[in-house]
């Protein structure tokens, strides 16, 4: 018997009562309107037609009716095992469609599914803001915690919390003001910037490098390498903005953002953000202007403000004004611009100077420079008795020399000494507050520290200077050991025996910048 469903009378769609057609066994529910055994308990499912055409012929259940729209919003378990949000997968659809699409709605992408997530990404083992929760502590009913925050921010009632200001020695001796957020605020910045990146990810230009996803410093160092020597570079200007974080204009960012964003919830949680300010010495202040270093949306903040300031500006200069050969390559606030001919750089970087201003910004007098680099650079510095001119990027001392095989140009990369002599340094204060911890412990830290210095500086062509990295800090250990007694026992045969067993082989790890490079580039 057939009947149509009363559940959507415009579905014309044939519906079988849900009796079961084989014999009732002994214990079976005798509801008519239930199922047979192992059968589905609706009252009512699609009708499929049976394989045969016999009245006997036993009918197959199909698939319940789609009544509405589905209220799940994310995908779990791709190929990454990461939730992929069917939302956001349109924000990323829209906006490529061009530049000037301007998003309306966008903080309802902020879910409780994004909030948890947001926390995952976290590091465990990060300091805590003013609150004094540490990610342990939050993980106590998480859940109800995530949906608590979610609620509280969708009406209205999310408040975020000063920073705490801590300060940390930079290599020219200086210190770097760092900005610590409590966990909450950590979670909401994660979920945003998970939200922002399906804008701006297809805005950004292809020689920005800092703080995106799969890019690294590594990528952004064999993008250099690339172009110095696929390209007629000559001239080399080596910029660096003058403390970017602490002067981006509060005005001009939010200019900015609207070029893309037109959520006023959005934006206005943005403005809490950048002017909440630090709490230092028992005193709240406001900031003014700048991004606070430290915290979760500030490197794609400063990614957008330095993508309309700078890489757009400089991409349409290079299309328009330059006649020769032009590289670019941007890290966060560090930019590395290779020019064919001389004129073209001097003028790029007077307009740079007038660019800068702007925006409120300024290059730094010291580390701005204009260097002549490359093959023919070489040349005429030592026929005229000089030492050809170097540049810092990334951590690395970047200098021009040859082939032992065949005398061709190779540019050359060397650990940078100031920031070598850093962290021996710190190495050295470390050792000497562990000095009298057991040796196997002290032996697993400096593990550690040796194997992420040889996971970023292992480089082709760096192999000395790692080796002279390793061989430095085990003389500080040495020195170390023998200073816990004046009785000490810590003999050469013994100490190798200890350096064998903690200390990771020095080998290149990273592949030629070449190789890697047109391996990225090449799908």
């Amino acid at each position: 018997m057939t009947k149509f469903s009363d559940r959507n009378l415009g579905d014309l769609t044939p519906v079988a009562t849900a009796v079961s057609s084989r014999p009732e066994r002994k214990g079976a529910s005798r509801n008519p309107l239930m199922n047979g055994r192992e059968k589905s308990d609706k009252f009512v499912v699609p009708l499929k037609r049976a394989n045969k055409s016999k009245s006997d012929a036993e009918h197959v259940e199909g698939r319940d009716l789609t009544k509405r729209n589905c209220t799940q919003t994310t995908t779990d378990r791709t190929q990454c095992r990461g939730a992929v949000s069917r939302g956001l997968c349109a924000v990323r659809q829209a906006a490529r469609k061009g530049p000037n699409v301007v998003f309306t709605a966008l903080l309802h992408h902020v879910t409780p599914e994004m909030l948890h997530a947001s926390y995952l990404q976290l590091q465990r083992h990060s300091a805590a803001g003013i609150d004094g929760v540490t990610w342990q502590d939050y993980g106590d009913e998480v859940e109800r915690k995530l949906q608590q925050l979610h609620d509280s921010l969708h009406a209205g009632r999310y408040r975020a919390r000063p920073a705490r200001r801590v300060y940390i020695p930079k290599a020219d001796g200086s210190a770097r003001p760092l900005s610590i957020l409590c966990l909450e605020d950590k979670i909401v910045q994660q979920a945003v910037v998970t939200v922002l990146n399906a804008i701006y990810e297809n805005d950004f230009v292809g020689f920005s490098y800092g703080f995106r996803p799969e890019r690294g410093q590594h990528d952004a160092l064999d993008a250099v390498h690339v172009g110095l020597y696929r390209r007629k570079v000559n001239w080399i200007v080596d910029a660096d903005i003058s403390k970017f974080f602490d002067t981006v204009d509060h005005a001009w960012l939010m200019k900015l953002l609207q070029h893309r964003i037109g959520d006023k919830r959005l934006l206005r949680l943005l403005q809490k953000w950048l002017t909440i300010g630090v709490w230092e010495d028992d005193k709240h202040t406001r900031s003014t202007q700048g991004v606070p270093q430290g915290a979760v949306i500030s490197p794609l903040l400063a990614n957008v403000y330095l993508h309309y300031v700078f890489d757009l500006w400089s991409q349409a200069w290079r299309k328009h004004r330059a006649q020769g050969d032009m590289i670019m390559i941007r890290y966060a606030d560090d930019t590395i611009v290779g020019f064919e001919d001389r004129q073209e750089a001097e003028q790029f970087l007077s307009a740079l100077h007038k660019r800068m201003a702007q925006f409120a910004l300024s290059l730094h007098p010291d580390k701005t420079r204009l260097i002549a680099f490359g093959r023919f650079a070489m040349d005429k510095a030592r026929r005229r008795g000089h030492k050809p001119a170097t540049f810092d990027f990334l951590g690395f001392t970047h200098y021009c020399t040859q082939a032992r095989s065949n005398g061709w140009f190779v540019v050359g990369r060397k650990t940078i000494k100031k920031r070598m002599r850093a962290q021996l340094q710190t190495i050295k204060q470390e050792l000497r507050r562990r000095m009298h911890l057991d040796v196997a412990t002290v032996g697993r830290w400096l593990h550690r520290v040796l194997l992420g210095h040889l996971n970023y500086y292992a480089v082709p062509g760096n192999g000395p200077n790692v080796d002279a990295f390793f061989r430095e800090v085990g003389k500080l250990w040495l020195k170390m050991l023998r200073r816990r007694s004046q009785r000490h026992c810590t003999n050469w045969a013994r100490f190798n025996r200890l350096r064998a067993r903690y200390f990771p082989h020095v080998k290149i790890i990273h592949p030629h910048p070449i190789q890697r490079f047109d391996a990225k580039h090449s799908r």
